[in-house]
């Protein structure tokens, strides 16, 4: 049978490249028919334009503002001009190899092992494509509030739901962060056990198409008032202790300080806490999940694939267990959060890993670039479309 086995004598690296972004992956489709994520030419200009820029500034322009005069014939018009905006954008390289061997089941039984692999890199490229997208969001959320504006958006774009999820969350939570801009609002990524419990709450409605036999079938994909569901396990899952009642499920007495009897906890470990007053000897807590939800409206990241020189490529290593073929993957992307702009305080390399992405201290608000705080002028955080909704599990 021929093409059994990786043979790097045969890859034809284009013909490769083709078949990968042949594949169709339902997620990643599917975010960017949200329009979730758009094109930006201003990025792809200029790391087209540079050669081997991993960092850039580019400009954003500022809106119009300001209060319109009376216009009676005797009041003069004042005029106001805008500001221009700095963001920060960084290239997010990533690379990965596989053995032959990883393979050897795959392309057995008369599997086209090319196209197999193929789908398979396919879906491992758009899982670490949300990776990414996830730990920006985690990134932006974790801001520093000691600049007000930073913490005005953190604060004004999440939502805490003591319980789980309810009809109205998502449209509240959208309200709450964008306000008349809610409507911009097309995405949310969401764990499946959050997901789950919007199913058994009947607010997931699925996508449906059609066969080949003219029969309607449901899709794993669903929408939640209208917005696009992705499930997936790698959003952020947090334990920790919520508010109670004495005497409810679960509920533990705070100690401040000895050995807690059975039923008690001590004021020490209550840690993360999701309450929102000042715990103290004598107060009730329960131990519990924070699930993190994240909805996303039109435009909230820019999206440039950067590409790399070579994208796919495979080698013979003769010696290792009697000789193996290897597949290597490369990839540069930008994703960008609108309004929000990278500042690479704290980054090792020319891109960025994921916990440098999910290091609030390396973002912060679009503004005007000023070296004090208060001479600047930030965007505003309402035509930011990305919102944030912790609720218990």
């Amino acid at each position: 049978m021929p093409n059994t086995k990786f043979d790097s004598k045969s890859f034809n690296a284009e013909a490769f490249k083709y078949m990968v972004g042949r594949v169709p992956n339902l997620n990643m489709n599917e975010i960017k028919k949200s329009r979730a994520l758009a094109a930006n030419p201003d990025i792809r200009e200029v790391f087209s334009g540079q050669n081997g820029t991993a960092y850039a500034r580019i400009a954003m322009r500022g809106l119009i503002d300001g209060d319109a005069v009376n216009y009676d014939g005797s009041t003069d018009i004042t005029a106001t001009s805008t500001k221009t905006f700095e963001q920060g954008v960084v290239v997010v390289g990533r690379a990965k190899a596989w053995k032959e061997r990883d393979f050897s089941y795959d392309v057995t039984g008369g599997v086209d092992f090319m196209a197999n692999i193929s789908e398979q890199v396919a879906q491992y490229k758009d899982e670490l494509d949300e990776a990414t997208i996830l730990s920006i969001l985690k990134g932006i959320f974790a801001m520093s509030t000691a600049d007000a504006k930073n913490k005005e958006f953190v604060e004004k774009h999440t939502t805490i739901v003591p319980g789980a999820m309810t009809a109205t969350t998502l449209n509240t939570a959208a309200n709450k962060a964008c306000g008349a801009n809610k409507k911009k609002f097309t995405l949310v990524f969401c764990h499946s056990d959050v997901s789950t419990g919007l199913e058994n709450l009947n607010l997931i409605e699925r996508l449906k198409y059609t066969d080949k036999d003219g029969i309607q079938r449901d899709l794993e994909l669903g929408t939640w008032n209208g917005k696009l569901v992705i499930v997936t396990d790698q959003m952020p899952v947090t334990e920790g202790y919520f508010d109670a009642e004495s005497g409810g499920e679960g509920a533990l007495k705070i100690v401040a300080s000895g050995t807690p009897a059975a039923g008690e906890i001590l004021l020490s470990k209550v840690t993360p806490y999701f309450g929102t007053k000042t715990l103290a000897a004598g107060d009730y807590v329960a131990a519990g999940v924070q699930y993190t939800t994240y909805a996303m409206g039109n435009g909230a990241f820019s999206y440039e694939d950067i590409g790399v020189k070579v994208p796919y490529e495979m080698a013979r290593d003769p010696k290792t267990n009697g000789g193996e073929d290897l597949l290597y993957m490369r990839q540069r992307k930008v994703f960008a959060p609108f309004g929000l702009s990278y500042e690479k305080k704290t980054q090792a390399s020319t891109s960025p890993t994921a916990a440098e992405l999910e290091n609030g201290g390396n973002w912060t608000l679009v503004h005007s670039g000023e070296g004090t705080a208060s001479q600047r002028s930030y965007i505003n955080h309402k035509a930011i479309p990305i919102a944030r909704i912790l609720s218990r599990g």
